[in-house]
Parts: C-alpha cells; sequence; structure tokens
C-alpha cells in the first residue's frame, strides 16, 4: 500500500503584494520536520475516504488523475487552517500515494494547479518536493493582479532560492486555541483587498532585507540575523494586512510574539501565513528552554494552545510502498 508522509511549513511571508512591481507575491518559508501527516491510499471503484474533511481533496485527485476512485486513509495529521500549510500538504501527499496505488507516476508541481495550489505561494509546493528554506519567484502581475486567474490556470511558482536549513536550528510552534486562520473565498477577498491597496514602498523594503540579511543569513548559518531578518520581513508583511487582520499580527498573535521575542534563548518570533500559528527561532542546545517560553507565552496572552519544539526538514515527503 502506497504510503506517504510529509510535514508542515512556516510561511515568513511575500516579497511583494504591490501592483506597481512587476512580480506579485513570491512567498518565502521553510520546511519544518513536525507536526507530520502520512496518507496510504489503494485502488477503488469509487471514492472512499472516513475522514469528511479529506474527501474533497481525494475527490479533486481521483478527478485530476481521470482514475475511477481510490480508497485513503489519513494516519496522522495535524491541524488545518492555522499557518502551517496542511492544505497544500494533504493535496500533494494524497495525489502522490493514489498516483503509486495505480502504478503510474506523476510530478506533484505539474498536477498542483488542478488541485488549486500555487496559486499564490510555491513555498508549500516546494517544501513538498525537497523540503529546506525556500524563495519563490511570484507570479507575473499582469496575469495575477488583484483578481488571480481562474483555478488552476497557473503555473508553480518558480524556486529561486533553495538551501539546507542547519539541522540543529529548533522552531518553537506556539498554536493558540483560537478560530482558525483564513481560507477559501474569506482568503481570496482578504488577498484582494491587500493587493488593492498595498504600498510598493513595503516591497522595497522586502527586497534589501531578502538580498542583503535573509538570504546571506541562511547561506553563512547565521542563526542569530536569519531570525531577526524572517520576523522584519513578517512584520513588513503585516503592515500590507492589518486591516485584514486586526493589526501586525492576528490576534492574539501579537501578544505572542512579543512574549516569545523577548526569551533570551530565541532569535526573532512571528506569525506564519494568516495565523494563528506563531513561530520562533533557537537551536537544539536550548529546546527546553524554548518550550518554556512558548508556554509562558500562552499563559502572558491568557490563551490556551499548543508548544513544540521541532526540527527543520530538508528533504521532500516519502514515499514507502
Amino acid at each position: 500500500m502506497p504510503t506517504v508522509t510529509t510535514a508542515a511549513r512556516l510561511h515568513f511571508g511575500f516579497q511583494n503584494l504591490s501592483l506597481a512591481h512587476e512580480r506579485l507575491y513570491g512567498g518565502v518559508g521553510l520546511a519544518l520536520d513536525e507536526p507530520r501527516l502520512t496518507v496510504e491510499a489503494t485502488r477503488a471503484e469509487t471514492v472512499q475516504c472516513d475522514d469528511p474533511a479529506t474527501e474533497p481533496y481525494v475527490r479533486r485527485v481521483v478527478d485530476a488523475l481521470d482514475v475511477p476512485g481510490a480508497a485513503v486513509t489519513v494516519e496522522e495529521r495535524f491541524p488545518r487552517h492555522v499557518g502551517l500549510g496542511s492544505g497544500t500538504q494533504l493535496s500533494l501527499a494524497t495525489l502522490i500515494a493514489v498516483v503509486r496505488a495505480y502504478d503510474r507516476t506523476a510530478d506533484a508541481r505539474t498536477y498542483a494547479p488542478q488541485l488549486g495550489r500555487g496559486g499564490r505561494s510555491g513555498v508549500g509546493v516546494a517544501a513538498f518536493e525537497s523540503g529546506g528554506f525556500i524563495v519563490d519567484g511570484g507570479h507575473p502581475t499582469e496575469r495575477f493582479t488583484a483578481e488571480p486567474p481562474a483555478e488552476g490556470d497557473w503555473d508553480v511558482p518558480p524556486v529561486l532560492a533553495h538551501h539546507h536549513v542547519p539541522a540543529h536550528w529548533r522552531f518553537v510552534i506556539v498554536v493558540p486555541d483560537t478560530d482558525p486562520g483564513q481560507s477559501g473565498a474569506a482568503e481570496d477577498q482578504s488577498m484582494r483587498q491587500a493587493v488593492e491597496r498595498a504600498d510598493p514602498g513595503i516591497a522595497d523594503e522586502i527586497s534589501t532585507l531578502l538580498t542583503r540579511r535573509l538570504l546571506p543569513a541562511i547561506a553563512t548559518r547565521d542563526h542569530d540575523d536569519f531570525g531577526q531578518a524572517a520576523a522584519r520581513l513578517g512584520r513588513l508583511n503585516g503592515a500590507w494586512y492589518a486591516d485584514e487582520q486586526g493589526g501586525v499580527y492576528r490576534p492574539p498573535a501579537g501578544a505572542l510574539v512579543e512574549s516569545l521575542a523577548s526569551a533570551p534563548v530565541i532569535s526573532g518570533a512571528g506569525q506564519s501565513s494568516w495565523g494563528p500559528t506563531v513561530w520562533g527561532l533557537t537551536t537544539a542546545d536550548y529546546e527546553s528552554e524554548a518550550r518554556d517560553a512558548g508556554v509562558l507565552a500562552l499563559d502572558a496572552a491568557d490563551v490556551d494552545g499548543t508548544v513544540r519544539v521541532v526540527a527543520p526538514r530538508n528533504t521532500g515527503a516519502s514515499l514507502t510502498e
């Protein structure tokens, strides 16, 4: 039985949301080793899935592959719509599992648009392919404007930069028990409004930040500067989204980021995608202290939630048969 295992990703932000520039979006993020998602599939005459949340993904895969059906089981999963990229990972893991169940081959990047993935950021697709730290090239502004093309009528953005993340780096992942982040039609509406109002000057600052700090930091394995630069990228993105999410960060993410960033063992903190997940960067030497900082951040914000400290992932999804 084909089994595909993949994991979450962090999305630090976009390079540009302004229609004044030639390329729109351009995601920046990296792959995590946890939390993980495992999908198993076998051939079937119809779509069979015991998880109502997963079934729509299976139906899209079956339609895209033009096969009669598939029996799909999700053995391991992580929360949906919390900023960890579960939708893309579930879609692509289901695709590859079903493909192998039919003894076929398929390229995840090629099929992603048919599954509604890669329409803005290419980080999730690239993380599924090869893990690591990823910068994608975005889309031509002429095609994407404030209203994206019809679903599937795009190519997944090209990868401009890909780097292994040092194995001793660790990410504190804090997920507060609040309403999930935006997705679907609500996300489309928020993105459209953000793009229509986006200050092009922010994109210019991000360009400088990316080329002079973030990329050099990952290339030279400079832990402190990478964390601070990634945090700055998130704050600049938050200025674009402030009207849509109620501030630079989506509440209660702001309080969590402030508390987490103040901990001595944390080098930079921010919100992943639309949140509510918050990340902080530390190293393997300080896992225990970093976990405590995450718990204290939840206490300071007076919210319940989960805290884990995870390693980066420098490989793509795995397949066993």
